[in-house]
């Protein structure tokens, strides 16, 4: 493919752009319940224009734009403000949480170097349950993570298995407020004394969930939790915008007890032959419209509206968790403490209960198993899911019985299958073999998932991480 000899009109730009999004998930009708987080329709529109009003400004130079430097301290300080945090807290305005729980590991890596320079094989506690943006920052920047097991009855973090796995390597703890994949929250207070006890540092993964948490808090009748600076210990917080806080993707923030902490985030450099350059972010260019246009949510929003989201987005979530657990084959994973959570089954398949969801345009998020959970679908409740929640659970039910009418994949079957297709292959033929007992064909997906999420449920996931990267580095050019 090359670039168009002439320039196409608008219309014709747009028309093509449109014919791309068909197989796409539907995003405003509520039937999609992960990945995307859509505002009231009048704060989507104002949030968009607030976005385009700042699309080309470049928040590189904050001398060259001080307007965007005085809309990310707002932004920031409200939010800082929302979590409980005093005067001195600081914090930056990221690309998202993945790169928001990046700079706060660097952080804690870089004043370990600094402190502590008899460590030289650093290591990170966190629970099984943490984000996978933790492991990422591990290979990133040459770390050690230590997993931590949960409870089996709550899915929080084991307490004395934490303290346990602390040793003079360690540079970081971590507690999730929520953790996705059940939406339970870590018990930060007892996990912030640790940290006061061995002078350590505390990072707090609120990405999904510190801008509902906060205003859960407020509400009755919804569990309340205390996991931000009010709690001595945390040193650090990740808060996403663009989850429930309803900004467009790109918008995230992270927060630091003082500028102590954060002053290991920044890098700075006069050794090039180009300009100096000094970030707060890992990226340097960035558009100016994600800050914007979290300055607009936060403002469309207002306390009000978001109590009233959060509100009613508990009140579907506590619908549907009702309505689960009466089913005879399915089950709720654990107590949520948010509107996340997520079901599992002893009679039928979870991944072939996601195709037959999807044939009804839903979409649920398989997640695979651990020592301490089965294989689940997660579904993360938001403001667009609220008003089809009894479409929703009709169809859940429908799919249900469809699928308990004939006999479900048997991931034991499939290790089988796997384990008989492997022998005495080398690697290139053993992922070639698996790719295409999976329907990976041309770095395209089959229709129906199920069999390929039993296939990877099947291997080690060692394997089964290799081969996803596989298809990944196939699929794009």
């Amino acid at each position: 493919m090359k670039i168009p000899t002439e320039p196409l009109t608008r219309e014709q730009i747009m028309r093509q752009l449109a014919t791309y999004r068909t197989p796409d998930l539907d995003i405003r009708g509520g039937r999609v319940f992960a990945y995307t987080y859509t505002p009231p329709t009048d704060v989507e529109e104002t949030t968009k224009q607030a976005y385009l009003e700042y699309l080309s400004e470049n928040a590189l130079d904050p001398t060259s734009f001080p307007s965007l430097v005085a809309i990310e301290r707002e932004v920031v300080r409200m939010v800082a403000s929302l979590l409980r945090g005093d005067d001195r807290v600081v914090g930056s305005f990221t690309s998202g949480g993945t790169e928001s729980i990046l700079l706060a590991v660097k952080s804690a890596r870089d004043k370990a170097r600094a402190e502590h320079p008899e460590i030289t094989r650093p290591e990170i506690v966190l629970p099984k349950s943490a984000h996978g943006a933790f492991h990422k920052a591990c290979d990133y920047f040459g770390l050690q993570p230590i997993l931590v097991p949960l409870d089996r009855a709550t899915f929080q973090v084991d307490l004395d298995a934490f303290r346990q796995a602390i040793t003079p390597n360690t540079i970081l703890l971590v507690g999730s407020a929520p953790q996705y994949a059940q939406g339970v929250v870590d018990p930060i207070r007892a996990l912030g004394q640790i940290a006061l006890d061995r002078g350590l540092w505390l990072h707090v993964d609120a990405c999904v969930g510190g801008i509902h948490l906060s205003f859960q808090r407020d509400l009755p009748g919804w569990p309340h939790h205390d996991f931000d600076f009010s709690v001595p210990g945390v040193s650090s917080l990740s808060v996403d915008m663009h989850k429930y806080g309803y900004a467009p993707k790109g918008a995230s923030i992270v927060l630091y007890r003082d500028k102590s902490y954060r002053r290991f985030q920044i890098f700075s450099t006069i050794a090039s032959a180009t300009y100096a350059l000094v970030n707060a972010n890992i990226q340097s260019s960035r558009s100016g419209g994600p800050i914007a246009a979290a300055w607009g949510v936060l403002h469309a929003m207002g306390q009000s509206g978001y109590r009233q989201i959060v509100d009613s987005s508990m009140q579907a979530t506590q619908k549907i968790v009702d309505h689960i657990n009466q089913s005879k084959h399915l089950r709720v994973l654990g107590k949520p403490d948010v509107c996340m959570f997520s079901i599992a089954s002893e009679t039928i398949n979870v991944f072939e209960l996601a195709d037959e969801m999807r044939r009804r345009r839903w979409y649920l998020q398989p997640q695979f198993s651990t020592e301490w959970t089965p294989m689940n679908l997660h579904i993360s409740v938001s403001n667009a899911n609220v008003p089809v929640v009894d479409e929703f659970l009709f169809d859940l039910d429908q799919s249900v019985e469809a699928l308990s009418t004939r006999s479900p994949l048997r991931i034991e079957d499939i290790r089988h299958q796997v384990i008989t297709m492997l022998e005495g292959a080398t690697p290139a033929e053993a992922m070639a073999r698996l790719s295409a007992s999976a329907g990976f064909v041309d770095g395209q997906l089959p229709e129906d998932m199920a069999f390929v999420n039993s296939v990877l449920e099947a291997m080690p996931r060692e394997m089964g991480a290799y081969m996803l990267a596989e298809y990944l580095n196939d699929l794009y050019v």
